[in-house]
């Protein structure tokens, strides 16, 4: 006798389906567009190290593979829980919320996919954050998100930021316009960055805030949400 109801285990049931889906789309999303980005690069001249570097170093990549990180102990226990896991649902959260948000508002109308590429930029752009923040919703678990896994989790988007300046200043390559130092100096870079940073710190409590409002998933968790 395992003590849990049809209605407990039919939860659990859709809830390991949904979070083998997402996982499946966020790896078969990456891959093909890593190997596309092997294949047939935007710019021949760049080298295949080089290609590598920057593929890993963009935000979206980074962010789905910080979502496919989380969800992958979820397909086996839906009631998953670990300190450090805390920290990567929550910065996976972010990351991909920001991702969805950023591509559909300002760079889905100036980019047009085409063959496998719209197929892999559909997975990671808009699969993967509707069906990791409407699961998170959906399944949690909750409650996870204490004060000290908020601070850990901005840890995450402040380091990408540095090695982005730091290697930019090796390479003149930014991912991302907003960020150019080359284009718009430092004042102007930097100036952005810290909208970023705060946007970031925002949706993090935003996140903390309604995983404390939704109902617990589950009488209790395997660590104290208090101590983070």
């Amino acid at each position: 006798m395992t003590g849990t109801t049809p209605a407990v285990d039919l939860h659990r049931t859709t809830a390991r389906t949904w979070w083998t889906v997402l996982a499946a789309v966020v790896a078969l999303s990456v891959a093909g567009e890593f190997v596309l980005t092997l294949l047939d690069p935007a710019d021949a001249s760049v080298g295949v190290g080089a290609r590598i570097v920057r593929f890993f170093s963009y935000f979206t990549v980074q962010s789905n593979l910080l979502v496919l990180a989380a969800v992958l102990p979820l397909v086996r226990d839906p009631s998953h829980d670990g300190r450090l896991w805390r920290v990567v649902r929550l910065a996976s959260l972010l990351g991909i919320t920001i991702t969805g948000i950023v591509y559909a508002v300002v760079l889905a109308p100036l980019y047009d996919p085409q063959g496998l590429h719209a197929w892999t930029n559909a997975g990671e752009h808009y699969v993967s954050p509707v069906m990791t923040v409407l699961g998170w919703l959906l399944f949690g678990p909750r409650p996870r998100i204490a004060s000290g896994v908020v601070g850990r989790a901005l840890l995450w988007p402040v380091a990408w930021i540095a090695w982005i300046l730091a290697q930019g200043t090796v390479t003149d390559w930014y991912p991302y316009d907003f960020m150019d130092v080359a284009a718009h100096g430092y004042v102007v870079a930097l100036r952005n960055l810290a909208v970023v940073v705060l946007l970031a710190l925002g949706f993090l409590l935003l996140f903390a805030f309604v995983d404390r409002r939704l109902p617990a998933t589950e009488e209790r968790s395997e660590l104290p949400v208090t101590t983070g």
